[in-house]
C-alpha cells in the first residue's frame, strides 16, 4: 500500500528542526561574535604555547636536560596539545563551551539543538587546525559569510553551529486596563483582530517607549484607525491609550477563556480545579 507523504514543514534557514519535525526558534551567534570568540580562543592557545615553550622547554634546554633535537619534538607535541587536543577536551567536557565562546555569549550545539559529544568536538578541532590556524582564520571567515548560521567548515562537517547562550531578559509583565477606560472595558465588544494587525499592536505596545515621539504618535494613530472597526464602542481617548485598552481587554478575556477551559478539563478528569485533589 502506497503512502502519500504530507506537506513538508516550512523551515527557515536560521530555525532548528528536531527529529519530531518541530521547528525551534533558537538564535545562532552572529558572525562578528563568532570571530571575537575564535580570536580569544586563538590568543589564549598561542599564549599558552609560547609560555610553555619559552619558559618551560627553554629552561630545560638551558639547564642541559633537553637537547636541541629533543626540544623540537617537544615543541611539535605542544603544538598538537595547545591547538588540537586542548580545544577538543575543553569543548567535550564543557558541552560546547570555551572561554572565547563564553565571552561571545555562545556555545556549540548540534544542528538539532542538542549538546555536542566527543565526536563533534574532535571533528571541529581537527578541521579547525586547517581553517583557523593554518589559514589565520581566513577560510573559516569566508565559509561563515556564506552560511545562514555563520557556520565554519568544521561546523558543516561535524553538523554543529554556535547557539546564543545568553537569552534576552523577559519583558515586563503587561499592565491591566488603564483607569480612564475601566468603565468602557466592562461594555466593550472587541472582536478578534487579524493576525498581522494583532502582531503590530503587540510590537507597538512593547516598544513604544523607545520610539521617537513624532513617529510614536503617527504609528499610534494609524494603528488605532485600523483597530477601530473591530471595537464597539470606540472610546474618545488618545490613540495610544485606546490601543493599550484594546490589548488589555483582549488579554483579560483570553485569560478568562483559558482559565475556564482548564477548569472544565480538570472537572472532566475528576480533579477539583480549586484544590487539585481528586473530586469526590
Amino acid at each position: 500500500m502506497s503512502q502519500v507523504a504530507g506537506p513538508r514543514p516550512l523551515v527557515a534557514d536560521d530555525e532548528v528542526l528536531t527529529g519530531e519535525a518541530v521547528a525551534l526558534d533558537l538564535q545562532p551567534v552572529g558572525l562578528g561574535l563568532r570571530v571575537l570568540g575564535g580570536l580569544i580562543d586563538a590568543v589564549l592557545a598561542w599564549a599558552l604555547y609560547l609560555v610553555i615553550t619559552i619558559w618551560g622547554v627553554g629552561s630545560l634546554v638551558a639547564a642541559g636536560v633537553l637537547t636541541q633535537a629533543t626540544s623540537r619534538i617537544f615543541a611539535i607535541v605542544l603544538l598538537v596539545i595547545c591547538f588540537a587536543a586542548l580545544p577538543i577536551t575543553v569543548e567535550t567536557l564543557a558541552r560546547g563551551r570555551s572561554l572565547g565562546k563564553l565571552a561571545a555569549g555562545g556555545r556549540i550545539v548540534r544542528t538539532d539543538g542538542g549538546a555536542i559529544g566527543f565526536r563533534h568536538a574532535f571533528i571541529r578541532g581537527l578541521v579547525g587546525v586547517l581553517e583557523v590556524y593554518m589559514t589565520f582564520g581566513g577560510l573559516a571567515l569566508i565559509v561563515g559569510v556564506f552560511t545562514p548560521r555563520a557556520q565554519r567548515l568544521g561546523d558543516l562537517v561535524a553538523g554543529t553551529y554556535s547557539e546564543r547562550a545568553r537569552k534576552p531578559s523577559l519583558p515586563e509583565p503587561a499592565g491591566g486596563i488603564p483607569e480612564p477606560l475601566a468603565g468602557w472595558a466592562e461594555v466593550a465588544d472587541v472582536a478578534r483582530l487579524p493576525a498581522r494587525l494583532d502582531a503590530q499592536v503587540t510590537r507597538f505596545s512593547a516598544g513604544a517607549h523607545a520610539m521617537n515621539p513624532a513617529a510614536r504618535a503617527r504609528v499610534a494613530a494609524d494603528l488605532a484607525a485600523a483597530v477601530a472597526p473591530f471595537v464597539t464602542p470606540v472610546p474618545d481617548v488618545h490613540p495610544e491609550l485606546f490601543l493599550v485598552g484594546v490589548a488589555a481587554v483582549r488579554r483579560e478575556r483570553e485569560r478568562a477563556i483559558l482559565r475556564a477551559e482548564s477548569s472544565r478539563t480538570k472537572r472532566l478528569s475528576g480533579i477539583d480545579p480549586f484544590t487539585g485533589a481528586p473530586a469526590a
